[in-house]
């Protein structure tokens, strides 16, 4: 599908690249129709560049660079998947990448260059300007998720006693400035951060009045060693467009801006949900033999687990012969149970991870989630209670299974809040393993509960 310039459309409805036009590309990289892929890709947005480098074979991306040349846009490589941007990176000449570093904003530089091992970190390195080396170099000594690596270190900071003027004359004439900012920063001899200065009330002062008497002293300097996650709770709370980051002697050393914290939120956002379907790490861009390394661990754990519910089955196994009927109902149990827990183990992981609940108010909601299961385990005991009755046509039945049913939900219940707040307080992610966990005890449980009735009163 072409638009009205004859040039073919990048997306389609859904906002995804069109196939048409990756037809289009690919059939010109294949071709070697360097004139229309550079026709093509030239004018694509760096994030539209980044999606349709994804789309490729491997050896078509590096095709792809190499026909665009110094056209080639460097500030695609951070909005790459990790895996596919390591392996355009492998594909490109040290040099290369060298000068595609310095065409970028710090911390999208370390960024690129982070995940690379030391030898190819230090070969990229060695071959940049020393002020940026030594620059980067620093970046990457704070820890990985940290506020330091995310951080930028191009930034304006001035001494309180310069004039207004003096402060817009030199961001008018200075050559290495950020090539975006919202604020100046506000610094002692020795760079120790004082407060800031908002372009806005800078440019709407006088020239002859003191940059000190316009500082705004209520900053929120965050240390360079936060966590990420503690730094995009920092620009909620306090409504932040930036924030500076010092060091342990509160040393101005960089600055955070609005557009890097999107980007830990949706990354955090994605990790959390990963963790909790048990394939942290993973993109669709990853090889078949990552994918399933990644993923068979979990899996294992699963079976495990599987395995300990059968278990509790095979205790069961001379009731279950005796009334047929309770192999067909058993995995409604347990089935419900665990989409409930489920339920409560979600809303719980994201209220530990956005701080909504903590050992403060952990006793009112438990408490609240208890209430919820026993209301739900009576509504559905009633529910299955009645259907088991129609179907099967015994009472006794229909009230072993209504049991079982208020007693798993209550289970699921406590434990779906319980488990997270416990992995919490050992220091584990909640997001990592609640959810096997909670499958397990609602499995265990229900099975028990439903059989252990069953024995009890119908056999």
């Amino acid at each position: 599908m072409q638009d009205a310039a004859g040039e073919v459309e990048l997306r389609d409805e859904e906002g995804g690249i069109r196939s048409d036009f990756l037809h289009a590309v690919v059939s010109a990289l294949d071709a070697g129709d360097a004139a229309t892929v550079r026709e093509l890709t030239l004018k694509l947005h760096e994030a539209d560049l980044a999606d349709l480098i994804q789309l490729l074979r491997p050896e078509q991306r590096g095709t792809l660079i190499a026909t665009l040349g110094d056209d080639f846009k460097v500030a695609a490589l951070p909005e790459l998947d990790e895996a596919v941007r390591d392996q355009v990176l492998e594909g490109m000449p040290s040099q290369q990448v060298a000068e595609a570093l310095q065409q970028l904003e710090s911390d999208e530089a370390v960024y690129v260059i982070e995940d690379l091992d030391k030898e190819e970190q230090s070969d990229i390195l060695a071959k940049l300007p020393s002020f940026e080396r030594a620059a980067l170099e620093r970046s990457l000594e704070y820890p990985e998720d940290s506020a330091g690596r995310i951080m930028q270190t191009d930034l304006i900071a001035v001494p309180p006693f310069w004039s207004v003027g003096q402060t817009i004359d030199y961001m008018s004439e200075a050559e290495d400035l950020p090539d975006r900012f919202y604020e100046v920063f506000v610094v002692d001899p020795g760079f120790h951060l004082i407060g800031s200065v908002a372009l806005n009330r800078l440019l709407r002062s006088k020239r002859t009045g003191s940059v000190e008497s316009i500082t705004d002293h209520d900053v929120h300097p965050i240390l360079a060693e936060a966590d990420q996650e503690e730094v995009a709770r920092q620009f909620e709370r306090y409504n932040l467009t930036s924030a500076p980051v010092v060091d342990e002697d509160k040393r101005l050393v960089g600055v955070i801006t609005a557009d890097d914290v999107v980007e830990v939120v949706q990354e955090e956002a994605s990790e959390d949900i990963l963790r909790m379907g048990g394939v942290a790490g993973e993109s669709v861009s990853d090889s078949v033999w990552r994918t399933t390394r990644l993923r068979f661990t979990w899996l294992l754990v699963n079976l495990a687990t599987a395995i300990l519910a059968s278990l509790v089955i095979s205790l069961f196994g001379a009731t279950i012969e005796q009334m047929v009927a309770l192999a067909v109902l058993m995995p409604i149990v347990a089935s419900m149970g665990g989409n409930a827990g489920t339920q409560t183990m979600t809303v719980a992981v994201r209220a530990i991870a956005t701080q909504d609940l903590g050992s403060v108010n952990a006793l009112r909601v438990i408490t609240r989630e208890t209430a919820v299961g026993i209301l739900n385990g009576v509504l559905f005991a009633a529910i299955m209670g009645v259907i088991v009755y129609f179907w099967f046509g015994s009472e006794p039945l229909g009230l072993v299974i209504a049991a079982a049913m208020i007693v798993n939900l209550i289970v699921a219940a406590v434990a779906g809040i319980l488990i997270p707040l416990g992995m919490e307080a050992l220091g584990l992610d909640p997001a990592i393993a609640s959810g096997v966990f909670v499958t397990t005890v609602t499995d265990v449980v229900g099975f028990f509960a439903f059989l252990g009735l069953a024995a009890m009163w119908l056999v």
